[in-house]
């Protein structure tokens, strides 16, 4: 059983971790209106903060499959999901903030990197897993 909350919670710290950049790419516009922050700080600020939650995240995530799963195949299984926690945690934002003002809508250029992004992210996350499975510790 402890296995299982450790396999739901690597699911739901990868969910967490396609989530967050999506939302601060998705919401730039609402984000720059509600703090009076220009685009161009907004943007900059919003790169920043994907670049280190990418590295912090992906060596929280590594060691965490390294230490929890201790080799285990049926880890892999994160590849999938992960995803039932992406769509509670985007229903979840949207039921509690949704789009009131017509200038908060993002462009369709953020819905085609928000949907590339999330073509690729199994990928990613099976590149961790077996990183994180066939590290020297667990042989």
């Amino acid at each position: 059983m402890k296995y299982f909350f450790k396999l739901n919670g690597l699911s739901i710290l990868y969910a967490l971790m396609i989530f967050i950049p999506l939302e601060l790419m998705i919401n730039v516009y609402r984000i720059s209106r509600i703090t009076n922050w220009n685009i161009g700080t907004v943007n900059m600020l919003t790169g920043i903060t994907i670049i280190v939650e990418f590295i912090v995240g992906t060596i929280l995530l590594f060691f965490l499959t390294k230490k929890w799963m201790k080799g285990r195949k049926s880890s892999f299984g994160t590849a999938i999901l992960w995803i039932p926690y992406f769509v509670l945690f985007v229903y979840i934002l949207a039921s509690l903030f949704p789009v009131t003002y017509e200038g908060d809508v993002p462009s369709s250029a953020t819905g085609l990197l928000a949907i590339g992004a999330l073509i690729a992210f199994p990928f990613y996350v099976l590149i961790v897993n077996s990183m994180g499975i066939t590290s020297k510790r667990n042989k």
